[in-house]
């Protein structure tokens, strides 16, 4: 059974996902370098998926399996992301 996000909100240096269980998830948004260097208005125009986050956009896609083992964006290293 996977667990799907129910809401998402921003703040200057992390988001946050709330998950069906309960539970929240504080990301830094260094992980993720799209989210990071996007406007308020990008980072906001996303839509929840059973199994994640999905910015068009941003052309960003997020799953819940992901952020719940720890990784950030895999599509860069950790040195060019920070």
């Amino acid at each position: 059974m996977s667990i799907s996000p129910t809401m998402v909100r921003f703040d200057e240096d992390c988001f946050w996902v709330e998950l069906q269980d309960g539970r929240t998830l504080g990301v830094p948004l260094a992980w993720f370098p799209r989210l990071l260097n996007a406007s308020v208005e990008e980072r906001q125009a996303f839509e929840l998926s059973p199994r994640g986050i999905h910015w068009d956009n941003l052309d960003e896609d997020i799953s819940v399996e992901g952020l719940l083992a720890g990784f950030g964006d895999l599509t860069y290293s950790r040195r060019q992301a920070a």
